[in-house]
């Protein structure tokens, strides 16, 4: 496990970024006299570049090494930071902020292939539950990271800090990276990029993503649906053109047949569904503690922390309870906070502990779930639609709460939180529904093997791989 820290470094930080500059925005602001649009783009160029980049990166990836990618993705991480935090006007910013998306989509496919090279059985397991729990604390501490650095201003760098951080720590993992982490893979050439599928994937996902992180923001303008319709289109020549390559026996960008890989696609929309749901209730707190609640940033910032720590605690236990418990009690704490709205901010807490607790323990196993059936030479491929599907999962389940509550906002914060809360609830249930079918078709599994099984010892020893494995 002496590699593991290397990997979960890359993982936390390129996470963290998607949250850690949203607190910072009024110094950007300030400092930088950017404009609404600008820094609009500070936080959404981050998630689109990373959202159009995945695809190509898993593949990338596959053809050249997922240790040489890493080492190129962190590499760039760690420059593109320090230009964040040198910036010396919004455009520069944007334009770094887009190439510190790029360079966390070079890194999060490898990272999943890395994992699955370097450990087998029970150490894989507990290598994706630290991944899952990285991942998960990085989501759900980003905006109290963020704003603990822009208050406590080190070295009088501001907002800065929340960018430059990333360079001594990106400097220490890039270092140790060709020591610890194994060669992978990687006998292709530029020939074997499909550099027109790359383009298709990209302005696919960008027509995807872009007008549901703007929309809102700028009420639906025209141009949000003509995005959003084109997306359709340009997605479905994408998927003819691999499906062309791989007739003629060329190797597409994206092998189409990781679809038909045990329990991928299926478990790909519960991954949506849960990262979605953790979006969607990061943006209900962030209004609900300050407006309705008229808390102030610390005092937020303190409620917040039952989530931080619930997930933490449920991320140390991941793995040793069964999906369909942790996705209850995913349910369990949606339905206090639903139940707690109007109430005193410490049962909002322990409604927020118990949601933490759910979701950290159901991360890891859930990814873990849906990478376990993709063959090895596909993983690239599986992690990069992964990483994609986890982004816009994550962008959509953000839009339809927030329509959710503003809709019925005229009702008061109160009514505007259940409606958001109504909608979060909806997408946990779709977790448990994915949850019980894999427990069932376990259960099945094993009960088909279990006759023609010998021995007492045999058959405890299959019982005991089928429960503890999702």
């Amino acid at each position: 496990m002496i590699a593991l820290p290397v990997v979960l470094v890359a993982v936390y930080m390129t996470t963290l970024d998607f949250f850690v500059a949203n607190l910072a925005v009024p110094s950007i602001r300030t400092d930088l006299g950017a404009d609404d649009a600008a820094v609009q783009l500070v936080i959404a160029g981050y998630g689109l570049a990373y959202a159009a980049s995945l695809i190509v990166s898993g593949r990338l990836g596959d053809l050249y090494g997922h240790r040489r990618v890493f080492a190129a993705g962190l590499a760039l991480f760690t420059l593109a930071s320090a230009a964040c935090g040198l910036a010396p006007d919004a455009v520069s910013l944007v334009a770094a902020r887009v190439a510190q998306g790029v360079a966390a989509a070079l890194l999060a496919p490898q990272v999943l292939a890395l994992l699955g090279v370097m450990y087998e059985g029970a150490a894989l397991a507990r290598a994706f539950t630290w991944y899952g729990s990285a991942v998960g604390l990085a989501g759900v501490s980003g905006q109290a990271i963020g704003g603990l650095l822009v208050a406590a201003d080190p070295l009088e760098l501001g907002w800065r800090a929340c960018f430059l951080v990333n360079v001594p720590i990106g400097a220490a993992a890039l270092a140790l990276t060709g020591r610890l982490l194994p060669r992978t893979g990687g006998s292709g050439t530029r020939r074997d990029l499909d550099l027109a599928g790359a383009a298709l994937v990209g302005a696919g996902l960008v027509a995807v993503v872009l007008p549901l992180v703007e929309g809102r923001e700028q009420g639906w303008p025209p141009w949000t649906w003509l995005c959003l319709a084109g997306a359709a289109p340009i997605l479905a020549a994408f998927v003819r053109r691999q499906r062309r390559l791989a007739a003629a026996g060329r190797a597409p960008l994206l092998d189409l047949a990781v679809f038909e890989e045990r329990g991928f696609a299926a478990g790909l929309v519960a991954v949506a569904l849960l990262f979605g749901t953790s979006a969607g209730l990061s943006f209900v707190l962030a209004l609900y503690l300050q407006e309705g609640l008229r808390l102030g940033p610390l005092a937020a910032g303190a409620v917040c922390t039952a989530l931080n720590a619930g997930f933490l605690l449920g991320a140390l236990r991941a793995g040793r309870v069964p999906p369909i418990v942790a996705a209850s009690v995913v349910l369990l704490g949606l339905g206090l906070l639903g139940h707690f709205v109007g109430a005193a901010p410490y049962q909002v807490a322990l409604a927020l502990l118990v949601t933490g607790a759910g979701m950290g323990l159901l991360m890891s196993p859930l990814i873990s779930s849906v990478l376990s059936g993709v063959r090895p030479e596909r993983a690239g491929a599986a992690a990069g639609v992964l990483g994609t599907v986890q982004e816009a999962g994550g962008v959509l389940g953000g839009t339809v709460t927030g329509a959710a509550f503003f809709g019925a906002l005229d009702g008061g914060w109160d009514a505007a939180t259940l409606a958001g809360v109504a909608v979060l609830v909806t997408g946990a249930l779709g977790v448990l529904a994915y949850a019980v079918r894999m427990t069932v078709s376990r259960t099945g599994r094993a009960t088909a093997v279990a006759p023609r099984r010998r021995g007492r010892r045999r058959a405890a020893g299959c019982r005991q791989g089928a429960e503890g494995r999702w």
